[in-house]
């Protein structure tokens, strides 16, 4: 008599639900393979691919908000993803940062003699890990959309494979890169072996109903993942490589890299802490505070000595990490609110940035001191006039979305009486401003040559500055749809409850 098989239980899987990254990891399976079909003579098709790729991503992440509005988070592969609304906020912003890329990628392989499909497949599969990153209930899931998000990245910032910097830079971003992972994965080890799980929220559930008499090893697994995630978000002291990365690699894979994968990280940041350690917030806040300080501080005075503009803009993109982290350290729904404002127009502005970047580095993409932007308003009054909106944008200028973006986290801060990091947050943005003065002051000098080197800019940089030109200067005169966005996004989903310290004082009563 044969051995009846028990069968294999499998978890159910709601396909519909995760069209978003299925979008991007077909599309980037289709492009690879048609590349390699079509001669190559035939480039043209690649970047509208990818763009209309990230834009049908987009698009199928509109029913999925409706739906989770209105019938709550949907439970994915035994709840190990989760749609809710803080997945599909940052899934469209790391989705509008790879259409961003992609509008910036032409004209530059054009120029550099780069023609091929591979960036173009390498970001969009970058931005699907990105998009598992935003809606993992796991920690081994967030786990793996980081390596997707990471690895893809590392040889994008390698491809340009006749500029010794770009291969430079990758190998930096690669190297410690492998180090950050490390250290997230011990974190997740040792997580596990503190609470017995790596689903988000059983370990949310097991820390609300068990108090550890020992909790070195959680604290410990804390820690570690703070420093995985911490390297990907460009927070101090796990900046290091930013620089020199930024420097290096090409300048719309930087744009990628400032906007998509930053928010990838910081969505990250919010599954981990906000969601699985909500219950111990009083344990990791102090180190979020101190970081969030180190942060700000670093990049904003670092950034006074530099007179190389990528270099000027990387340090400029840690100082913003300090700022977001403001949001994460509040562990409120408005510090969360703020979070995600922040992340969904600094992409648009930091994108537009480097769109600027792309076109003024020229065939080389080396002319990137100050001197080079010398004049750029008599030489290019549009691209000047741009970099412009996006630098006082920066800077929080009011009317602005930089102005709102800075002003919810400082408030957040505020509210959770952290006024010694709201106070040090204003301190670095006015020591920032300078920093964006001296680029303006040197595009605007009346005194510079006139006759310097002309600057054709490409239809899909031109459509990229239009886009981030618009919504940098229309969500800042009417930002109420990203924030009610940004409103729904968190009532949606489980963050951590806002601190009550007349119920702590109550319950310290209590125990006494």
């Amino acid at each position: 008599m044969l051995a009846q098989v028990e069968k294999l239980a499998t978890p159910s899987v709601e396909w519909s639900a995760l069209w978003p990254v299925l979008v991007l990891l077909i599309g980037a399976v289709v492009l690879m393979v048609l590349s390699a079909l079509v001669p190559r003579r035939a480039v043209r098709w690649h970047a509208p691919f990818a763009v209309a790729t990230a834009a049908v991503s987009i698009a199928t992440a509109v029913p999925l908000w409706f739906r989770v509005r209105d019938d709550g988070p949907i439970a994915v592969v035994a709840d190990a993803v989760r749609i809710d609304g803080i997945a599909l906020f940052l899934g469209v912003v790391i989705a509008s940062g790879a259409l961003l890329a992609s509008l910036l990628a032409p004209g530059y392989l054009r120029r550099e003699r780069l023609q091929t499909a591979d960036p173009y497949v390498l970001l969009l599969l970058s931005a699907s890990g990105g998009l598992i990153m935003a809606a993992a209930n796991d920690l081994l899931v967030l786990f793996l959309g980081l390596e997707i998000l990471s690895i893809a990245v590392y040889v994008l910032a390698g491809i340009h494979v006749r500029r010794a910097r770009s291969g430079e830079a990758a190998l930096k971003y690669f190297v410690l890169g492998a180090f950050s992972s490390a250290f997230f994965l011990y974190g997740i080890a040792l997580t596990y072996g503190a609470t017995g799980s790596t689903s988000i929220s059983a370990i949310r559930g097991f820390l609300g109903a068990n108090a550890l008499t020992n909790d070195l090893m959680l604290l410990a697994g804390m820690a570690l993942l703070l420093v995985g995630l911490g390297f990907k978000v460009a927070a101090v002291p796990f900046h290091a490589w930013t620089p020199d990365v930024y420097e290096g690699s090409p300048s719309p894979i930087v744009a990628y890299m400032a906007s998509a994968v930053k928010a990838a990280g910081f969505a990250g940041l919010i599954r981990v802490f906000l969601f699985a350690f909500a219950g111990y917030r009083t344990d990791w806040q102090p180190m979020v505070y101190v970081i969030a300080v180190l942060t700000l501080v670093v990049g904003a005075v670092l950034a006074v000595s530099q007179t190389n503009v990528k270099r000027m803009l990387a340090y400029s993109s840690i100082n913003h990490a300090g700022f977001i982290l403001i949001g994460l350290q509040a562990a409120t729904d408005r510090g969360t609110r703020a979070m995600l404002f922040y992340l969904a127009t600094y992409a648009f502005t930091v994108a537009g940035s480097f769109a600027v970047v792309t076109v003024v580095g020229r065939a080389g993409d080396n002319a990137h001191q100050l001197e080079d932007y010398r004049g750029l308003a008599r030489r290019s009054p549009l691209l000047a006039f741009s970099f412009l909106v996006f630098l006082l944008a920066q800077a929080g200028v009011p009317l602005t979305t930089g102005f709102l973006a800075k002003f919810g986290v400082i408030g957040a801060a505020v509210d959770a009486r952290s006024f010694w990091l709201a106070l040090v947050a204003m301190l670095s943005s006015v020591v920032s401003a300078y920093v964006y003065l001296r680029i303006v002051l040197a595009m605007y000098d009346g005194d510079a040559d006139a006759s310097g080197p002309k600057l054709p800019i490409p239809a899909g940089a031109r459509a990229a500055l239009v886009a981030a030109v618009a919504a940098t200067v229309g969500f800042g005169l009417w930002p109420q749809p990203v924030n009610q966005a940004a409103k729904t996004a968190v009532e949606t989903s489980v963050v951590a409850p806002a601190p009550d310290a007349g119920a702590a004082d109550a319950a310290a009563v209590a125990g006494s």
